[in-house]
């Protein structure tokens, strides 16, 4: 019997959204909308809708096994877009410009516990935690994003798109994160370092 939690469990829509100019960029926007339409996505969802992330699931899936030569960048790609979404539509004007003014020591946590306390809204039914550092690690466990996959090296370039893309604006420009451990190539959890030191 299906688990109904996670039939109610819903991820926000830039994991949706920010894919469409991405692979309409890359891909071209026909192939996009090929994609897209037979999970639900054609026309584009609402942004301002949770989605169920099953439907999340498959789509980031569907786009890896049919576009594997440009899966990564197009991930990245939509990352990055969703990081500056969040810039442009979550963060307020005034707590950037504090954030950017404060020594990375400084703003790297606060910035942190800001994510954790919105992880639902990207993680779904995962369980988001974090170590102050440099670096900063977020360890997503389950990640429903590649929950099924199996793969030889981690796949989450979408989430490490968007740690980095925040990070560098608001901490330190040398910001860069990187996925060293993915639940797809057998690990317990997704991890991700965040570090602006080199």
């Amino acid at each position: 019997m299906p688990d109904g939690s996670r039939i109610a469990a819903r991820v926000g829509p830039n994991a949706v959204l920010q894919l469409a100019p991405a692979m309409d960029r890359v891909t071209g926007e026909p192939t996009r909308r090929t994609l897209f339409a037979p999970l639900g996505f054609d026309p584009l969802p609402d942004p301002s809708t949770m989605i169920d992330e099953a439907r999340v699931t498959a789509l980031h899936s569907a786009l890896r096994r049919q576009h594997s030569e440009n899966a990564r960048e197009i991930f990245v790609a939509a990352g990055q877009g969703t990081g500056d979404y969040i810039l442009a539509h979550r963060i307020p004007h005034a707590a950037q410009t504090l954030l950017r003014a404060l020594p990375a020591r400084v703003a790297a946590p606060i910035l942190t516990r800001a994510i954790l306390a919105h992880g639902w809204t990207f993680c779904g039914t995962g369980a988001l935690t974090a170590k102050s550092g440099p670096p900063v690690i977020f360890i997503l466990s389950d990640n429903p994003i590649i929950r099924g996959e199996l793969a030889p090296a981690p796949l989450c370039h979408w989430h490490a798109a968007v740690f980095e893309r925040l990070f560098s604006r608001l901490v330190h420009p040398r910001a860069h994160a990187i996925e060293r451990a993915c639940c797809a190539a057998g690990a317990a959890a997704c991890r991700f370092e965040i570090d602006w030191r080199n």
